[in-house]
């Protein structure tokens, strides 16, 4: 087992193998927010299932889920090879990771069940819009609860199984979430602007 000193780090330790590094730069992100926008711009995705923009929805969601999968698989593949270091090793730090895994796990689930199926997929995309604001459980905590909860379960497995590089790349999850929110937010609040200014124009 390769042993972490002050000055140096054994190269084995924090070596990110072939897929590890393209999953780093996996685009999942911009290719389906690139998607939802030509969606709500030119109804792409709806005019595939005979402009049925609930059909549209549901397959993007099977989509954005089932490459969700493969990306934890992928995530785990590669950094099952990786020895982990004794500071990564005590029990303290195994039981912050299942407490940050399971508080990953609960944000992202009670945020799909808050929001529903179009809700969590993107659905305002689509134009199927929420009546109101969600503020129960977990969005009165956090504005972006699938997010980070996807990122702390990401850091709770890589603390967990003692895995450095994991540590690394739920970090690089946390700063694209982060930058991905920065363009999410506005435009889905411009949606929802659009909608109520359209209902106020209609009522006067």
């Amino acid at each position: 087992m390769a042993v972490c000193s002050h000055d140096t780090l054994q190269p084995d330790i924090l070596e990110v193998s072939p897929i590890t590094k393209q999953q780093q730069t996996h685009p999942l992100l911009t290719v389906y927010s690139i998607a939802a926008r030509q969606e709500y711009h030119n109804k792409t995705i709806t005019k595939l299932f005979n402009n049925n923009p609930r059909h549209g929805c549901y397959t993007l969601a099977a989509t954005i889920f089932t490459l969700g999968i493969i990306r934890d698989l992928i995530y785990e593949r590669a950094l099952r090879p990786q020895p982990p270091p004794p500071p990564l090793q005590s029990p303290t730090i195994q039981h912050t990771g299942t407490a940050l895994f399971l508080t990953g796990n609960l944000l992202v689930l009670s945020s799909m069940y808050a929001l529903g199926l179009t809700g969590t997929y993107l659905g305002d995309y689509f134009g199927i819009l929420m009546d109101a604001p969600v503020t129960s459980f977990p969005f009165n905590l956090t504005s972006a609860p699938m997010y980070q909860g996807s990122a702390l379960s990401f850091l709770g497995s890589a603390l967990y199984w003692g895995k450095p590089a994991g540590v690394g790349l739920a970090a690089v999850v946390w700063v694209a979430y982060s930058v991905a929110l920065r363009f999410e937010d506005p435009f889905t609040a411009e949606i929802y602007a659009k909608r109520d200014r359209e209902r106020a124009k209609k009522a006067s």
